[in-house]
C-alpha cells in the first residue's frame, strides 16, 4: 500500500477553500486511476512545528508506481491544475508526501 498525504496549511478564506475543495476539489481527485480510497481529515491540534496544519488528506494506491501514474493522466493533470484554484484560499501551496 503506497499513500500520497497532502497537508494544507489554514486558508486565508475557509469558506471559500472548503466549498471549492469539497465541490470541485474532491470530485477531480475521485477520478484519479488506481485510486482505491480517500481520506479527509481536519486538523484539531499539532505538536513540534509553528506550522498551523487545517486539513490533511490521504490516498491510498496499491503502490508508489500507480501514483505517478495516476499523476501523470489526463485526470492528474487535472487535479494537478485544480491546485491554482485553491491557491486563491492559501498563503502557500500544500506539503505532498509519498509515502510506503
Amino acid at each position: 500500500m503506497a499513500k500520497m498525504i497532502v497537508i494544507y496549511n489554514e486558508p486565508t478564506n475557509k469558506e471559500g477553500f472548503e466549498a471549492h475543495y469539497h465541490n470541485v476539489h474532491i470530485p477531480l481527485v475521485q477520478k484519479l486511476p488506481f485510486l482505491k480510497n480517500a481520506a479527509v481529515n481536519m486538523v484539531k491540534q499539532t505538536m513540534n512545528t509553528n506550522e498551523n496544519f487545517y486539513l490533511i488528506a490521504e490516498l491510498e494506491f496499491d503502490s508508489l508506481q500507480e501514483i505517478g501514474q495516476a499523476l501523470e493522466s489526463q485526470e492528474g493533470k487535472e487535479v494537478a491544475g485544480d491546485i491554482a484554484n485553491l491557491m486563491t484560499f492559501l498563503e502557500k501551496p500544500p506539503v505532498i508526501t509519498m509515502a510506503e
